[in-house]
């Protein structure tokens, strides 16, 4: 989760002609990410192999495969729901149990094929846009697993301050990049969110937190994002609903809720949000 998200689960924003190929230029990945927000998890697998068939030497379409494993284990785990995120011991800690194994090899295959195609762009042109976009997305990913899923919390942040670092110099490259910040949003909240000596003994390690810096970042990613807009928005009503902020959680789930009713999860945590509310009052 710190990296959650990922999540998580952080694909950068169209990128243009000296870039990745614009959302309108990539329309399987575009359907794909909806039918993940949707929890249409095959469908969205589908629409991400034709694009892989189509570009085999794109990072996009490997880190896409592997955001759909992820997402769908934090699905079964129930990981963007308040019940996790507001339970200090499941959102610092990981997951109950272990995670469904076929889904688990399908996504560390998946996401280290990401990898190699996006250091292969790299080693061409360290300034790839699109390289350092997937490099994050697939790191950014890896440390949400090694946290949540493989409960590894050593070996998580290690993804996490390498998908920061490939954050920032995406941003460099490119500034309207903003789904970039869903990586550094979440890092700094989740771990702002540890207790003081867990932070102490982090920051030694090179690692620092900032809870309110963290929501700031992931409402940029949540108003100016692209392909992780809907989970940026997602994860700011869910940190919100930590915060005592509920009428910004309401109304953020309420979008959600709205923009894809398909999902149970968005209107679920609307009532809750909604409830939480009427009895704070």
């Amino acid at each position: 989760m710190p990296a959650l998200l990922a999540a998580a689960l952080v694909l950068a924003a169209p990128i243009g002609a000296a870039g990745p190929l614009s959302a309108e230029q990539k329309p399987e990945i575009e359907a794909a990410f909806r039918l993940m927000y949707e929890l249409r998890f095959e469908e969205a697998r589908e629409q991400v192999s034709g694009y892989r068939r189509a570009h085999p030497d794109d990072p996009l379409g490997a880190a896409a495969e592997a955001a759909s494993h992820l997402f769908e284990e934090f699905d079964r785990q129930g990981v963007l729901t308040s019940e996790f995120f507001l339970d200090d011991d499941r959102l610092l800690g990981g997951i109950q149990g272990e995670p469904d194994p076929a889904r688990r090899a399908a996504f560390l295959t998946a996401n280290e094929s990401a990898r190699r195609l996006a250091r292969a762009r790299l080693e061409a042109n360290p300034d790839d846009a699109e390289g350092l976009f997937a490099l994050t997305l697939a790191d950014g990913m890896q440390g949400d697993f090694e946290v949540l899923i493989d409960k590894r919390q050593l070996a998580g942040l290690g993804f996490i301050r390498r998908a920061e670092k490939q954050a920032r110099r995406l941003l460099l490259v490119r500034a309207d990049a903003q789904d970039a910040y869903v990586a550094l949003g979440a890092a700094n909240y989740i771990i702002g969110c540890l207790p003081v000596y867990k932070r102490i003994v982090l920051w030694f390690g090179g690692v620092r937190g900032d809870r309110a810096r963290g929501l700031e970042q992931l409402q940029v990613a949540a108003d100016r994002g692209h392909y992780l807009r809907p989970l940026a928005k997602a994860l700011v009503a869910l940190a919100s609903r930590r915060e005592d902020q509920t009428d910004r959680a309401r109304r953020l789930f309420a979008e959600l809720a709205r923009e894809f009713p398909a999902n149970p999860i968005f209107s679920r945590e609307l009532a809750l949000a909604e409830k939480a509310g009427t009895t704070a009052k």
